[in-house]
């Protein structure tokens, strides 16, 4: 098979990922390769890896404190609960994915950029609710925001955070997700920039603080 050419880190990646760029230049290679070979990345996605993906994901690490818990909600190729993992060595993360084929290749990348601070488990999140109880949840591309809100949330301990990469819409999705916000008890849930000064434009995260305490069922 032939692989579309690899594409060079642009500065925005080298000031972002400082002494994590190489691995974050192998993780490129590896998604360009492998990821394609295997349908977890469409062969037009890779002229974009830096700038649609990498740079998006890595703009994240900014609201993850960096001896967290974390869990990657339907991490799929990685995305972004590997590059928030390089970016954060002390953070404890959790890749959780369904897919077999998928859970092969995180672990292949996990082996190959020698990242001691990372595990995979396989599993659906509203079957591992309860079973893995991380800081945070993190996520991009999983679901709505209400649908999201209520699997995140029994991931997290009480009084955790959720951090949801989103798009435009993501305020209109926050409005939307109201009434399940307001079931779940969270303390507060926000639309933020991240990245500014650094990608054009930046990414847009939805933060949520999940209740204080667990609710009773």
């Amino acid at each position: 098979m032939n692989h579309p050419a690899v594409p060079v880190p642009p500065d925005a990646a080298v000031m972002l990922f400082g002494p994590a760029i190489e691995s974050a230049c192998r993780f490129t290679s590896l998604l360009a390769t492998h990821g394609v070979e295997r349908g977890l990345i469409g062969p037009r996605e890779v002229p974009r890896l830096w700038e649609r993906h990498l740079l998006n994901c890595g703009l994240l690490a900014e609201l993850v404190p960096g001896d967290a818990e974390v869990v990657d909600i339907g991490s799929g190729a990685g995305l972004p609960g590997l590059v928030i993992a390089m970016l954060r060595p002390q953070v404890r993360m959790t890749l959780l994915e369904p897919m077999l084929r998928r859970t092969v290749f995180l672990g292949e990348c996990i082996a190959e950029l020698g990242l001691g601070n990372v595990t995979v488990r396989r599993g659906r999140a509203e079957d591992m609710a309860g079973v893995i109880r991380a800081d945070i949840a993190i996520s991009r591309a999983v679901a709505p925001l209400g649908r999201l809100a209520e699997l995140s949330a029994g991931l997290v301990r009480p009084g955790g955070t959720i951090l949801a990469l989103k798009g435009d819409q993501a305020q209109a999705e926050l409005d939307q997700a109201g009434t399940i916000l307001r079931t779940l008890g969270v303390r507060s849930a926000e639309v933020l920039k991240v990245g500014q000064g650094i990608v054009e434009p930046p990414a847009t995260v939805v933060r949520i603080f999940t209740a204080a305490k667990a609710r009773r069922r």
